[in-house]
């Protein structure tokens, strides 16, 4: 199984900024990481399967012969491009933009994004988006960081790409994890009506980036900062918090316990 891994290994990595990036994202220790690369070792059955899951590719696929395997993804890359679906994908992407609203250009600029965090139970993430005008589409990028345990100043980062839609008086944003494409969340919130943005509300749905890769829906609120700002001060709020920290201030964590189960469903109260 060793011969061709090393090297089918080295060019999945290559598409990511850094090795060291990879072993975080897939929770995999680097030295041992690293003894794959140089064909010291070979994964366990459970570590492939977590290697493989993380680049979208088959345990057999990643031994192949590495000319093989390079026209493998390539392969697969023009399928994906050019198949029946994405042909049907982009009717209904215009189908949805001609319905969408005017209205959701007054949602332009800078957000702080708060929930209740899916992968640290108990705690609230402050994420920063940019929603802005694309062509004919209003997209959006969305930048969180975790803390890595044990490592001060040390972090894990997340880039979200999407689009957003304004469809009978809500908003609808869908997105997905740029670096590892291996998340999509949608969240939806309820306009402000007033002349002056300040705190949207709304609900957030997605998936766990732990091992369990636990479904789970939270309360959400994106507060305004404004059409232009410094990024690189507005940055730094980014980052986990406990639900008592003083940061979170009450406001923002009153709107954030105002969810309830009514008959089955997960709602706003």
């Amino acid at each position: 199984m060793g011969e061709f891994l090393p090297a089918n290994l080295k060019l999945l990595c290559s598409h990511y900024r850094s090795v060291a990036e990879v072993c975080r994202k897939i929770r995999i220790n680097r030295g041992q990481f690293n003894k794959y690369l140089c064909g010291n070792s070979v994964p366990t059955p459970f570590n492939l399967k977590r290697i493989c899951d993380f680049f979208g590719v088959e345990a057999f696929e990643i031994t192949l012969p590495t000319e093989q395997f390079i026209t493998l993804i390539g392969v697969k890359s023009r399928k994906t491009s050019h198949s029946g679906e994405g042909t049907e994908s982009q009717k209904m992407l215009e189908h949805l933009r001609r319905k969408s609203s005017p209205e959701l250009k007054a949602h332009i600029g800078y957000y702080y994004e708060y929930y209740h965090a899916m992968t640290e139970p108990g705690s609230i993430l402050c994420s920063l988006v940019h929603v802005r005008v694309d062509g004919p589409d209003v997209v959006y990028e969305r930048n969180e960081r975790l803390q890595i345990a044990g490592v001060e100043g040390e972090f894990e980062r997340y880039r979200y790409v999407g689009t957003a839609y304004y469809l009978r008086d809500r908003l609808f944003l869908i997105d997905y994890e740029s670096l590892t494409s291996n998340e999509i969340s949608q969240t939806i919130l309820i306009p402000s009506f007033k002349s002056c943005i300040t705190r949207l509300n709304g609900l957030k749905m997605g998936v766990s980036a732990a091992d369990h890769r636990a479904p789970a829906c939270s309360r959400v609120v994106w507060e305004y900062l404004g059409q232009e700002i410094n990024r690189s001060d507005a940055y730094r709020r980014v980052r986990l918090y406990d639900v008592n920290d003083p940061a979170i201030d009450e406001d923002l964590r009153a709107r954030l316990a105002q969810a309830m189960v009514v008959h089955g469903l997960f709602v706003i109260a």
